[in-house]
């Protein structure tokens, strides 16, 4: 997979690298407020392990992570990345869709999610979500066409649910005591997807949200 950052006029993803540890640091720590049920890094230690995993799972080829960086003021404002991704042992027989099937190891996988997303509280409810997913979005659905693009979040994270829906993704269902949640308790995990159908729905409607006065 190529390593490149993508930007828009709202914000700007950079290749997650050690040289971020700083500045997301200070992002993750100027405004706590929003972060009760999201695991992020809370000191310098933390958040060099967190840069360090993300790295080691980008290498070994299970995500691309990114820092985001707001466009006006330029500034880093958080993290997210595109992970756990999917390569789907396919039938074997005659090839009917151009394309497909796709081949273990190849460089498009055929689910992506997008996840570990956080953003200091400072640029939340602004387009830089938006635009961040969206150019996400694009590279999943156009570059690596999978068929399935899956959000999680905490089910008592009000908060990021309804950010979720916004960029219209569905919810499926809620995975009961499934991962470990960032204050300690066992956590159900509220599940969203979007898929390959609904892309150009989606796009269009994040677009003209995005293309709206401010």
């Amino acid at each position: 997979m190529n390593r490149r950052g993508f930007e828009n006029r709202f914000v700007r993803l950079e290749p997650l690298s050690l040289d971020h540890v700083d500045a997301l640091l200070a992002a993750a720590t100027r405004d706590r407020s929003t972060f009760q049920l999201a695991p992020v890094p809370r000191d310098r230690a933390e958040m060099l392990d967190y840069v360090t995993r993300a790295l080691a799972d980008e290498q070994a080829g299970r995500a691309l992570p990114f820092a985001v960086v707001r466009a006006d003021p330029e500034e880093v404002v958080g993290s997210i990345r595109l992970m756990s991704l999917e390569w789907w042992s396919w039938p074997a027989g005659p090839i009917l869709v151009p394309g497909e099937p796709r081949r273990a190891g190849a460089d498009s996988p055929d689910v992506a999610e997008i996840g570990h997303a956080w953003l200091e509280p400072s640029a939340q409810r602004t387009p830089i979500n938006t635009s961040a997913c969206l150019l996400l979005l694009t590279h999943a659905f156009d570059v690596w066409r999978v068929h399935r693009l899956i959000l999680k979040t905490d089910a008592r994270n009000q908060r990021s649910r309804a950010a979720i829906t916004r960029l219209g993704a569905q919810l499926e269902g809620i995975l009961r005591a499934h991962l470990p949640a960032a204050d300690g308790v066992v956590r159900d995990t509220a599940m969203f997807s979007i898929v390959r159908s609904e892309w150009e729905g989606v796009r269009k409607r994040l677009e003209s949200t995005l293309a709206s006065p401010l």
